[in-house]
């Protein structure tokens, strides 16, 4: 789509730091295209092996373009990030880190996969032997300034958005950011061909893209954190052809939602051809972790759902 204004790849940072000149000032309601890197900061390529995946530096990791000053915006507004198009590249990765992930106790081995899917298409992109995930381009990290000096990590979601990973910040949907320095100074980065909810290996297939957005501008909002809507329903995913569902119960969320990804990934292995650790990637990109009951006390019920429609 034709916007206002364009941020190229090269203005980026790593982490929030409200002393970051900003590279544009736009007016709410504007359009801006924006350039990103993929989160291993341009560290993997469309030809990367498990070799290349044990240089990556975490000081190059999740990088954000940006920030862009919002004229008008002061802190106790909102600024609204609608998402408007996304030109995905055609390639992507997904790999298990060791020391990282939902189930890092049970994975303690890398392993990388290299994603290749037609970005006109959008066709489902083939893992393995026989998986084929349906994609949903979005924008994993989105974020605003925090009013604290220096510089703060990006990997942690934060009060003011960041690594939100909220897998329906796609196409019509707007994503409210609390403001609180002058300008919002807004980045975002870390684009995704899809992910299940909860991207519990870590890691979903993470896409270098072209993201279009449309500024707006809430004034005295003051919210507490991040809100977004979207412009139709989001319940059905991939869910053409059912789902495989596993649970998890008892008094910890945390372990519930291990359990049950651990069972979904004993099923998989079961019934395919895929070793564990490709199950737990393949979960990662497109399976889901629901809190299904949280008031029965003293257990609680998590459920992973995973499409069939992947396994067809």
């Amino acid at each position: 789509m034709l916007c206002n204004h364009t941020i190229h790849k090269h203005n980026h940072h790593f982490g929030w730091n409200n002393a970051n000149a900003p590279v544009l000032t736009a007016k709410p309601g504007e359009t801006i295209e924006i350039e990103t890197i993929d989160s291993s900061g341009g560290q993997l390529a469309a030809d990367s092996t498990l070799d290349d995946l044990a240089k990556v530096s975490l000081e190059g990791i999740n990088p954000v373009t940006g920030p862009i000053y919002v004229e008008g915006a002061e802190p106790g507004d909102a600024i609204a990030v609608t998402f408007r198009d996304f030109q995905p590249s055609g390639w992507g990765w997904t790999a298990n880190i060791p020391g990282f992930g939902l189930l890092a106790d049970q994975f303690p081995d890398p392993r990388l996969h290299i994603w290749k899917y037609d970005a006109n298409t959008l066709k489902p992109a083939l893992f393995g032997p026989g998986g084929a995930v349906p994609l949903k381009p979005f924008c994993g990290t989105v974020g605003l300034a925090l009013k604290e000096p220096g510089l703060h990590s990006v990997v942690p979601p934060r009060r003011v958005g960041g690594n939100l990973d909220i897998r329906d910040n796609a196409v019509g949907t707007t994503l409210y950011l609390p403001v609180e320095v002058a300008g919002g100074l807004l980045s975002l980065g870390d684009t995704h061909a899809a992910q299940g909810d909860g991207e519990i290996c870590g890691t979903a297939i993470e896409s270098p893209m072209v993201v279009a957005i449309e500024l707006g501008l809430i004034k005295n909002a003051n919210f507490a954190f991040p809100r977004f809507e979207t412009e139709g329903p989001v319940s059905r995913h991939f869910d053409a052809d059912g789902y495989r569902a596993t649970t998890g119960v008892g008094p910890d969320l945390m372990q519930a939602a291990k359990d049950a990804v651990s069972g979904m990934i004993d099923w998989l292995t079961a019934t395919t051809n895929m070793d564990s650790v490709e199950a737990y990637m393949l979960c990662s990109v497109c399976g889901d972790l629901r809190i299904s009951e949280i008031v029965d006390l003293p257990n609680w019920t998590v459920s992973f759902y995973f499409p069939k429609t992947v396994l067809r």
